[in-house]
């Protein structure tokens, strides 16, 4: 039969080493070096564009792997939602902030999710804040980091440009909405 010949000419190529790459595992555990040069190897193409397309004052929202993000994204202003597998919240902030500038022109540009009021934040919801901030901090020092109670979160979110879902971070609490900025005459962030 039609099929069987299919089956035997595949096993041949594959016994010729002709579909080597089939049988070869592509997969990586972490990107250490990207194809572009000062890119952090975990902004996909995708990512590149949609932080690209977005304009002065549009927001990103960095969620965790919990978050609803299909559906949050489908409110968003472009109705974008990327997934980076393997990343986690503290990861992709560092490498987003290491290419998009923050508006220092907004009282608080980065905003990040935290417990409704008589609910504590649990000890790894406090790990992934601290990772967070001092990722902000290294690439816009100064800015203001405050957070967000978690429904206001969730609304603020529907409003952003794009919602990026970082597939890695299981910690609690594990997002953040950013601002972006406008880049100045000289290649940094531009402040008032």
């Amino acid at each position: 039969s039609l099929s069987l010949s299919l089956w035997v000419m595949f096993g041949a190529l594959l016994r010729r080493g002709v579909c080597a790459a089939a049988r070869r595992s592509v997969h990586t555990s972490a990107p250490r070096l990207g194809l572009l040069k000062g890119i952090p190897p975990l902004l996909t193409a995708d990512f590149l564009h949609m932080i690209r397309s977005a304009g002065h004052g549009d927001k990103i929202a960095l969620v965790d792997c919990n978050f609803p993000a299909s559906e949050v994204a489908s409110k968003t202003t472009s109705g974008i939602h990327i997934e980076l597998a393997g990343v986690d919240l503290v990861q992709a902030t560092d490498a987003l902030c290491s290419v998009l500038p923050l508006d220092f022109f907004v009282d608080c540009p980065a905003q990040y999710m935290s417990p409704s009021p008589g609910v504590e934040l649990p000890p790894l919801g406090a790990e992934v804040h601290e990772g967070l901030k001092a990722a902000i901090e290294k690439h816009c020092p100064g800015v203001a980091v405050e957070p967000l109670e978690r429904f206001a979160f969730y609304e603020a979110a529907r409003e952003c440009f794009a919602v990026v879902q970082c597939i890695g971070e299981r910690r609690p609490y594990g997002n953040v909405i950013l601002s972006k900025g406008v880049v100045g005459p000289d290649g940094k962030d531009l402040k008032p």
